[in-house]
């Protein structure tokens, strides 16, 4: 019988997230073709605000821990916002660029930025040192993306 040790486990769910984020991609991008890029944002939050009132409230998912909010240092809140500029974005760039090339573009940003958010240890996060070898795994990235742009 084949178990998931820990890392692997995890690493799947990373991986589910990737598809779930491809395809949310498109589905956001289309709507956003139908009611307007801004419109499309709005519905993709208000639906993930509605679902989550559900989890917390209804079903009582989570730790109960509303009364730290006050305790968290005000940058940590800014999930929101660029949870808006994330979505936009997604939703703006999919229809011109297609899919795998928008959400390839969207990895190496992604990658770049938690490699430096590895490296410093932000926002209280273990500090993971920048190495070569994963910035020349950043550049094949990149690569990746600009050929995937060719006919």
């Amino acid at each position: 019988m084949v178990t998931l040790s820990g890392g692997l486990i995890f690493l799947l769910i990373a991986c589910l997230a990737g598809v779930a984020m491809a395809v949310q991609g498109a589905l956001n991008s289309a709507l956003g073709k139908i009611i307007g890029l801004w419109e499309a944002t709005f519905i993709v939050h208000l639906t993930a605000t509605i679902v989550l009132i559900f989890m917390l409230f209804v079903f009582h998912v989570g730790k109960g821990e509303f009364a730290m909010c006050t305790k968290s240092p005000w940058y940590l809140y800014l999930g929101g916002l660029i949870g808006v500029i994330i979505t936009y974005g997604v939703v703006i760039s999919i229809p011109r660029l297609g899919a795998a090339v928008a959400t390839t573009a969207i990895i190496v940003g992604q990658v770049l930025t938690a490699m430096l958010v590895d490296h410093f240890g932000a926002f209280g996060l273990k500090q993971i040192s920048f190495t070569w070898i994963k910035f020349i795994g950043l550049i094949l990235l990149a690569v990746g993306a600009r050929l995937l742009l060719k006919n």
